[in-house]
């Protein structure tokens, strides 16, 4: 299993007027966990983009545990559970506050695309040899 995470801080722009972060900006807060988680890597999102291969997001599942805050440091947890096989791959993402509880759960599906054809296509081979020590 693979498995990183990513600290974040809430802004103000971010809660709603129940003083609660708004539910949409955890899409915005798994992004940033699965882009860094790649980073963390020593790959980045925008060196696949230059290869011609696109990651668009084809399902995604939050669960809602317990509220963030204006100002709380959130932890993103982001892990593939599997090895990609084929041009599908799926994140399991946890989102964490100061104290070590959990607030949210999701899941995430995106697929591999061909840049320009918008096909199918695998995981870029360089991330899979990145990811494959972890797997084994």
């Amino acid at each position: 299993m693979f498995s990183s995470e990513t600290r974040i801080r809430v802004r103000y722009a971010e809660t709603d007027q129940m003083d609660v972060v708004y539910h949409g900006n955890y899409a915005q807060y798994f992004e940033v966990g699965r882009v860094e988680s790649i980073r963390q890597l020593g790959f980045t999102y925008k060196s696949m983009e230059a290869t011609g291969v696109i990651m668009p997001i084809v399902e995604m599942h939050c669960k809602f545990l317990r509220p963030a805050h204006y100002d709380d440091l959130l932890t993103v947890k982001t892990m593939l559970r599997e090895l990609p096989v084929d041009h599908r791959i799926e994140y399991h993402q946890e989102v964490y506050n100061e104290e070590g509880k959990l607030l949210t759960v999701g899941r995430v599906v995106l697929y591999f695309l061909d840049a320009q054809t918008k096909a199918r296509t695998q995981m870029p081979a360089e991330l899979r040899e990145r990811l494959e020590p972890f797997f084994k």
